[in-house]
């Protein structure tokens, strides 16, 4: 299920941390932006009430004039957003920008010394709201010392216009920045995710025998992993090669019964009971098969050396059909073979012997002239046919060839334990077995193998 990935659960994790970061970061830029510029406005508001300090003038009846106006031209314009006002103690907007028209600036009554300025954020016109900076001096006249209140107001929403300005603008590099972020994401999820992938496939060399354990050059925090891996491993295949010794002690244990009990069988041929002495020949000769059948699989079902299996199959054909045309049912037949030369597969000698001898030995059991063996390669694979001319078996039986204990024709010895035994090799080495009609018209069993990777 998908909420079991966890190279999902890692996509998820990296998405909501890129978000959250990304959010903070840009009301944090924002944020940084606006102090900024808020930095840049008291500057220009300060330093325009010290243009308008230095141009006080007082005359000699008291009255307060400029004899230098503030050269923005936004004080000349009505409305502009920009504005300036002198008080004093009686009279609000003594003085004041032409840009505020018939409005005023309302300074709150809050106490300030000399010199000092005061930030205020204050309604202007049309609703402005104004960023002001206010400033109180004292002159000095014949008449007295005059308390004038300067004060600097801008509207703030040449802030806000800036700050969304500035937003817009870094937009397309954060949408950058998230490429990159994600494209990073992607190779850290794929790098740290390498040696597990790398365990799977150890896993999958060790199944197919390729291998016998995990290598130990994956990283730290993996090998914890690996070692308990290869210690299952290391337990897994004493505990077979125990029960495969035990097998093998049982099977071997049982070969001196059966090897007395066909010396029985002749005693009682040569007492004159040779109906009692054939059943017991049958016997032992089928608990005989029996008994061998035990000793392969014991033997390819514990894996031993599986991953440095190799052998020529040229040579085991060529060994097996010099035994098989010494037999009065291997003399009389045909044997044609075609291979190309030196084709190894991946599979322990006697497995490859054992499972060609049974299926030639069918073959030869029912053939009636020939027997054809032929040998292909393909990238990975080796595929081994054996065909013969004899009756063949009904298109139903086919799937049911190798089945244990199978017997399709009761007037043949045999045991049904031949082609069970070739099922069983094939299995343990991951390959496959096919059993179709044959051109000539028997049986043609179709073999495929692992081959064995070049030295």
């Amino acid at each position: 299920m998908q909420h079991r990935s966890l190279r999902l659960r890692l996509w998820i994790g990296a998405i909501l941390s890129i978000s959250v970061a990304l959010t903070v970061a840009a009301f944090g830029l924002i944020s940084l932006f606006e102090h900024h510029v808020e930095r840049r406005i008291d500057a220009e508001l300060r330093l325009h009430l010290n243009h308008l300090a230095a141009a006080l003038v007082v005359a000699a009846d008291g009255s307060v004039s400029l004899n230098d106006e503030p050269a923005d031209p936004r004080f000349s314009q009505p409305l502009s957003g920009l504005y300036w006002q002198i008080d004093d103690n009686t009279t609000p907007g003594l003085l004041r920008s032409r840009s505020l028209w018939d409005a005023l600036m309302v300074l709150p009554a809050d106490p300030l010394e000399p010199g000092g300025i005061h930030a205020h954020l204050l309604a202007g016109p049309s609703q402005q709201q104004l960023l002001v900076r206010e400033r109180q001096i004292r002159l000095q006249t014949a008449s007295g010392q005059p308390l004038l209140r300067l004060a600097v107001g801008l509207d703030r929403a040449e802030l806000l216009a800036a700050r969304a300005d500035f937003a817009a603008d870094m937009q397309p590099y954060l949408a950058l920045i998230v490429v990159v972020l994600l494209l990073a994401t992607l190779v850290q999820i794929q790098t740290g995710l390498a040696p597990l992938e790398a365990v799977r496939r150890g896993v999958g060399a060790i199944r197919s025998g390729q291998s016998p354990l995990l290598p130990d050059h994956y990283p730290l925090e993996v090998m914890p992993l690996v070692t308990e891996v290869n210690a299952l491993l290391a337990a897994r295949a004493e505990a077979i090669e125990r029960a495969r010794i035990w097998t093998a002690d049982l099977a071997h244990g049982l070969k001196t019964p059966l090897t007395a009990l066909a010396a029985d069988a002749q005693r009682l041929r040569e007492q004159g009971h040779p109906a009692l002495a054939d059943d017991l020949e049958q016997l032992a000769t089928a608990m005989r098969r029996r008994v061998d059948r035990e000793l392969i699989r014991a033997r390819v079902r514990s894996g031993t050396a599986r991953h440095e299996a190799r052998v020529e199959v040229g040579s085991a054909i060529a060994r097996l059909l010099r035994v098989l045309q010494r037999t009065p049912e291997g003399e009389r037949l045909h044997w044609q073979v075609e291979m190309p030369l030196e084709v190894q597969v991946a599979l322990m000698p006697d497995d490859l012997l054992d499972l060609l001898g049974n299926l030639l030995e069918n073959a030869a059991k029912w053939a009636r002239s020939s027997v054809t063996i032929t040998v292909t390669t393909s990238a990975d694979w080796v595929e081994i046919t054996v065909g013969d001319d004899g009756a063949g078996v009904a298109a139903a039986q086919l799937p049911r060839l190798g089945e244990r204990g199978l017997r399709l024709d009761q007037q043949k010895e045999g045991s049904g334990l031949g082609l069970a035994i070739v099922r069983d090799i094939v299995d343990a080495y991951c390959g496959a077995v096919i059993f179709e009609a044959a051109d000539a018209g028997g049986l043609l069993a179709r073999v495929r193998l692992p081959l064995a990777s070049k030295r």
